[in-house]
């Protein structure tokens, strides 16, 4: 847990995780092995029409990619600022690893059944609208738990920063992260609100809540540049 004094990050934080640990290799195990679990097909296609079946899984394929590649990059910057491996921080990883894992089907329906009704495919994959509410509702849960936790385990370093030496901007620089994980559980939270209580009819809005995290990203984004140009850099 010391904290190397000439190696940084691009926000001036100083990277106390450069040594590869255990939880980073189960970790990236785990995250490897969802990534394996999105896989259109585990066999060779044996016709034309098997290879164009599969080639349609494609883009909600590249879409779960995407999600799980950026929540593996959250999870390596954080280990990678604050190199914790307390117990706290192993339950809360091991909780998190837990959901990516649990909802990476849930992910994968999910967006086969958008990215068909997209395309103009047949995307009856309901036998009624309360199962669409339900699939809303589930995603949106994991969506919160998954930055409950991201959020719990920035706490939990706040919550050390004597022992890590945080300086100004490590400590503004984590406030922001607790902010930022913060301000998407509240997105997923109004995404399952409206999910539970719009009509069935128009279930499709509460995915179009999640298109607010653009700006959410970019405010947040704009708002730490700004603050953090104020905070005077300690010299180590």
């Amino acid at each position: 847990m010391q904290a190397p004094h000439n190696a940084t990050d691009s926000d001036g934080f100083r990277l106390r995780g450069l040594a590869f640990s255990r939880i980073d290799a189960f970790s990236d195990v785990v995250f490897g092995f969802a990534i394996t679990l999105l896989v259109v097909s585990l066999e060779v296609p044996r016709t034309f029409e098997e290879l164009n079946h599969s080639l349609r899984g494609f883009i909600p394929f590249a879409i779960c990619f995407l999600m799980l590649i950026l929540l593996w990059y959250s999870h390596y910057k954080f280990f990678r600022r604050y190199g914790l491996h307390d117990n706290a921080t192993i339950v809360i990883n091991g909780i998190l690893l837990f959901v990516v894992l649990f909802y990476v089907y849930p992910l994968k329906f999910l967006f086969t059944v958008l990215t068909n009704g997209w395309i103009g495919q047949d995307a009856s994959a309901f036998g009624s609208g309360a199962q669409m509410r339900e699939l809303m509702i589930l995603y949106g849960l994991g969506f919160i738990a998954v930055y409950v936790l991201f959020t719990t385990l920035h706490w939990n370093a706040w919550r050390q920063r004597m022992t890590l030496q945080l300086n100004p901007v490590e400590l503004f620089l984590t406030r922001s992260a607790m902010l930022e994980y913060t301000l998407m559980v509240a997105v997923g939270l109004i995404s399952v609100l409206v999910a539970l209580f719009i009509p069935r009819h128009l279930i499709g809005l509460a995915g179009f809540v999640y298109m607010s995290l653009w700006f959410v990203g970019w405010g947040h984004g704009r708002w730490e540049s700004r603050r953090l140009k104020r905070i005077p850099t300690l010299q180590a």
